[in-house]
């Protein structure tokens, strides 16, 4: 039963079946993204760029983010002002920049980090959940993990989230580096903002039990420390937490052993997504 009902998150995320009407969208000879028929007429006029065999591909990758902020501002979409490598797959060099608010618009791969902050009890397993707060573009006012935060241009992974717990829980970094890698989740997803194809770094982190997270960039409404079996019933049973957030935690409860082992989050294979 919890198997069949956290499943309908696993879908929700791998919604996207490419091309699905999209063109191939190339720097040089390496294939980076999925654009929009509509942004492929709109690319095809720049002299860099030529169409080959039905793809787009731009021959200056340099100029990769100043195109994709016209393109956005031409949708009056909001410019996020962070720039984000491009990569043709997660660990792969970095072959350009681009706003973050790009990526989805060019269905560009996008890194991730989450972390799970634990705390052991003699009652059991505990998780720290964080409210997002209420101003929050994406998702605003539900639930999502202690840390996480998508990898920008020139940072590792690791780097990245020690600078996501300083700055968005007060996590130390002495503490934060006991964090241990427990996986990698991949998913495309249609979503109003374009298609999400983003790769997720995935560690846990057991805190001590006289840890309070606090909110410093003001991205975090509030923290709980719920009981893990609390944590599996909100999100079997709600839509309450990000909707990323929701794979990560059914990977934690297969690996906390509160539920089977099923198929519904696999390991990001070489190609995907």
């Amino acid at each position: 039963m919890n198997s069949d009902r956290l499943r309908r998150h696993i879908e929700a995320c791998n919604n996207a079946r490419l091309p699905g009407g999209r063109v191939r969208f190339r720097l040089d000879g390496a294939p980076v993204g999925w654009v929009r028929p509509d942004l492929a007429d709109e690319l095809a006029a720049i002299p860099e760029v030529s169409l080959e065999a039905g793809e787009v591909v731009l021959h200056a990758p340099e100029l990769l983010p100043r195109i994709a902020e016209q393109a956005l501002r031409h949708r009056r979409l909001r410019i996020r002002g962070e720039l984000f490598d491009v990569r043709a797959d997660s660990g792969g060099p970095s072959l350009a920049v681009i706003d973050r608010a790009g990526l989805p618009l060019f269905g560009i791969l996008a890194e991730g980090v989450h972390l799970n902050g634990l705390v052991r009890r003699q009652d059991g397993l505990y998780l720290w959940v964080a409210r997002r707060a209420e101003h929050k573009s994406l998702d605003p006012g539900k639930f999502d993990h202690i840390v996480a935060g998508g990898v920008p241009a020139g940072l590792t992974c690791f780097e990245t989230l020690v600078k996501e717990a300083a700055e968005e829980a007060a996590i130390p970094s002495e503490l934060v580096r006991q964090a241990v890698p427990v996986g990698q989740i991949c998913y495309a997803m249609e979503r109003a903002e374009g298609l999400r194809r983003d790769w997720l770094y995935c560690y846990d982190l057991e805190l001590p039990e006289d840890f309070r997270p606090r909110a410093v960039d003001g991205e975090v409404a509030a923290f709980e420390l719920w009981p893990l079996p609390r944590v599996l019933e909100r999100v079997r049973d709600t839509d309450d937490f990000k909707f990323n957030v929701n794979l990560v935690l059914v990977d934690l409860f297969r690996r906390k052993g509160l539920i089977g082992e099923y198929e519904a989050v696999v390991p990001c294979l070489e190609g995907q997504p």
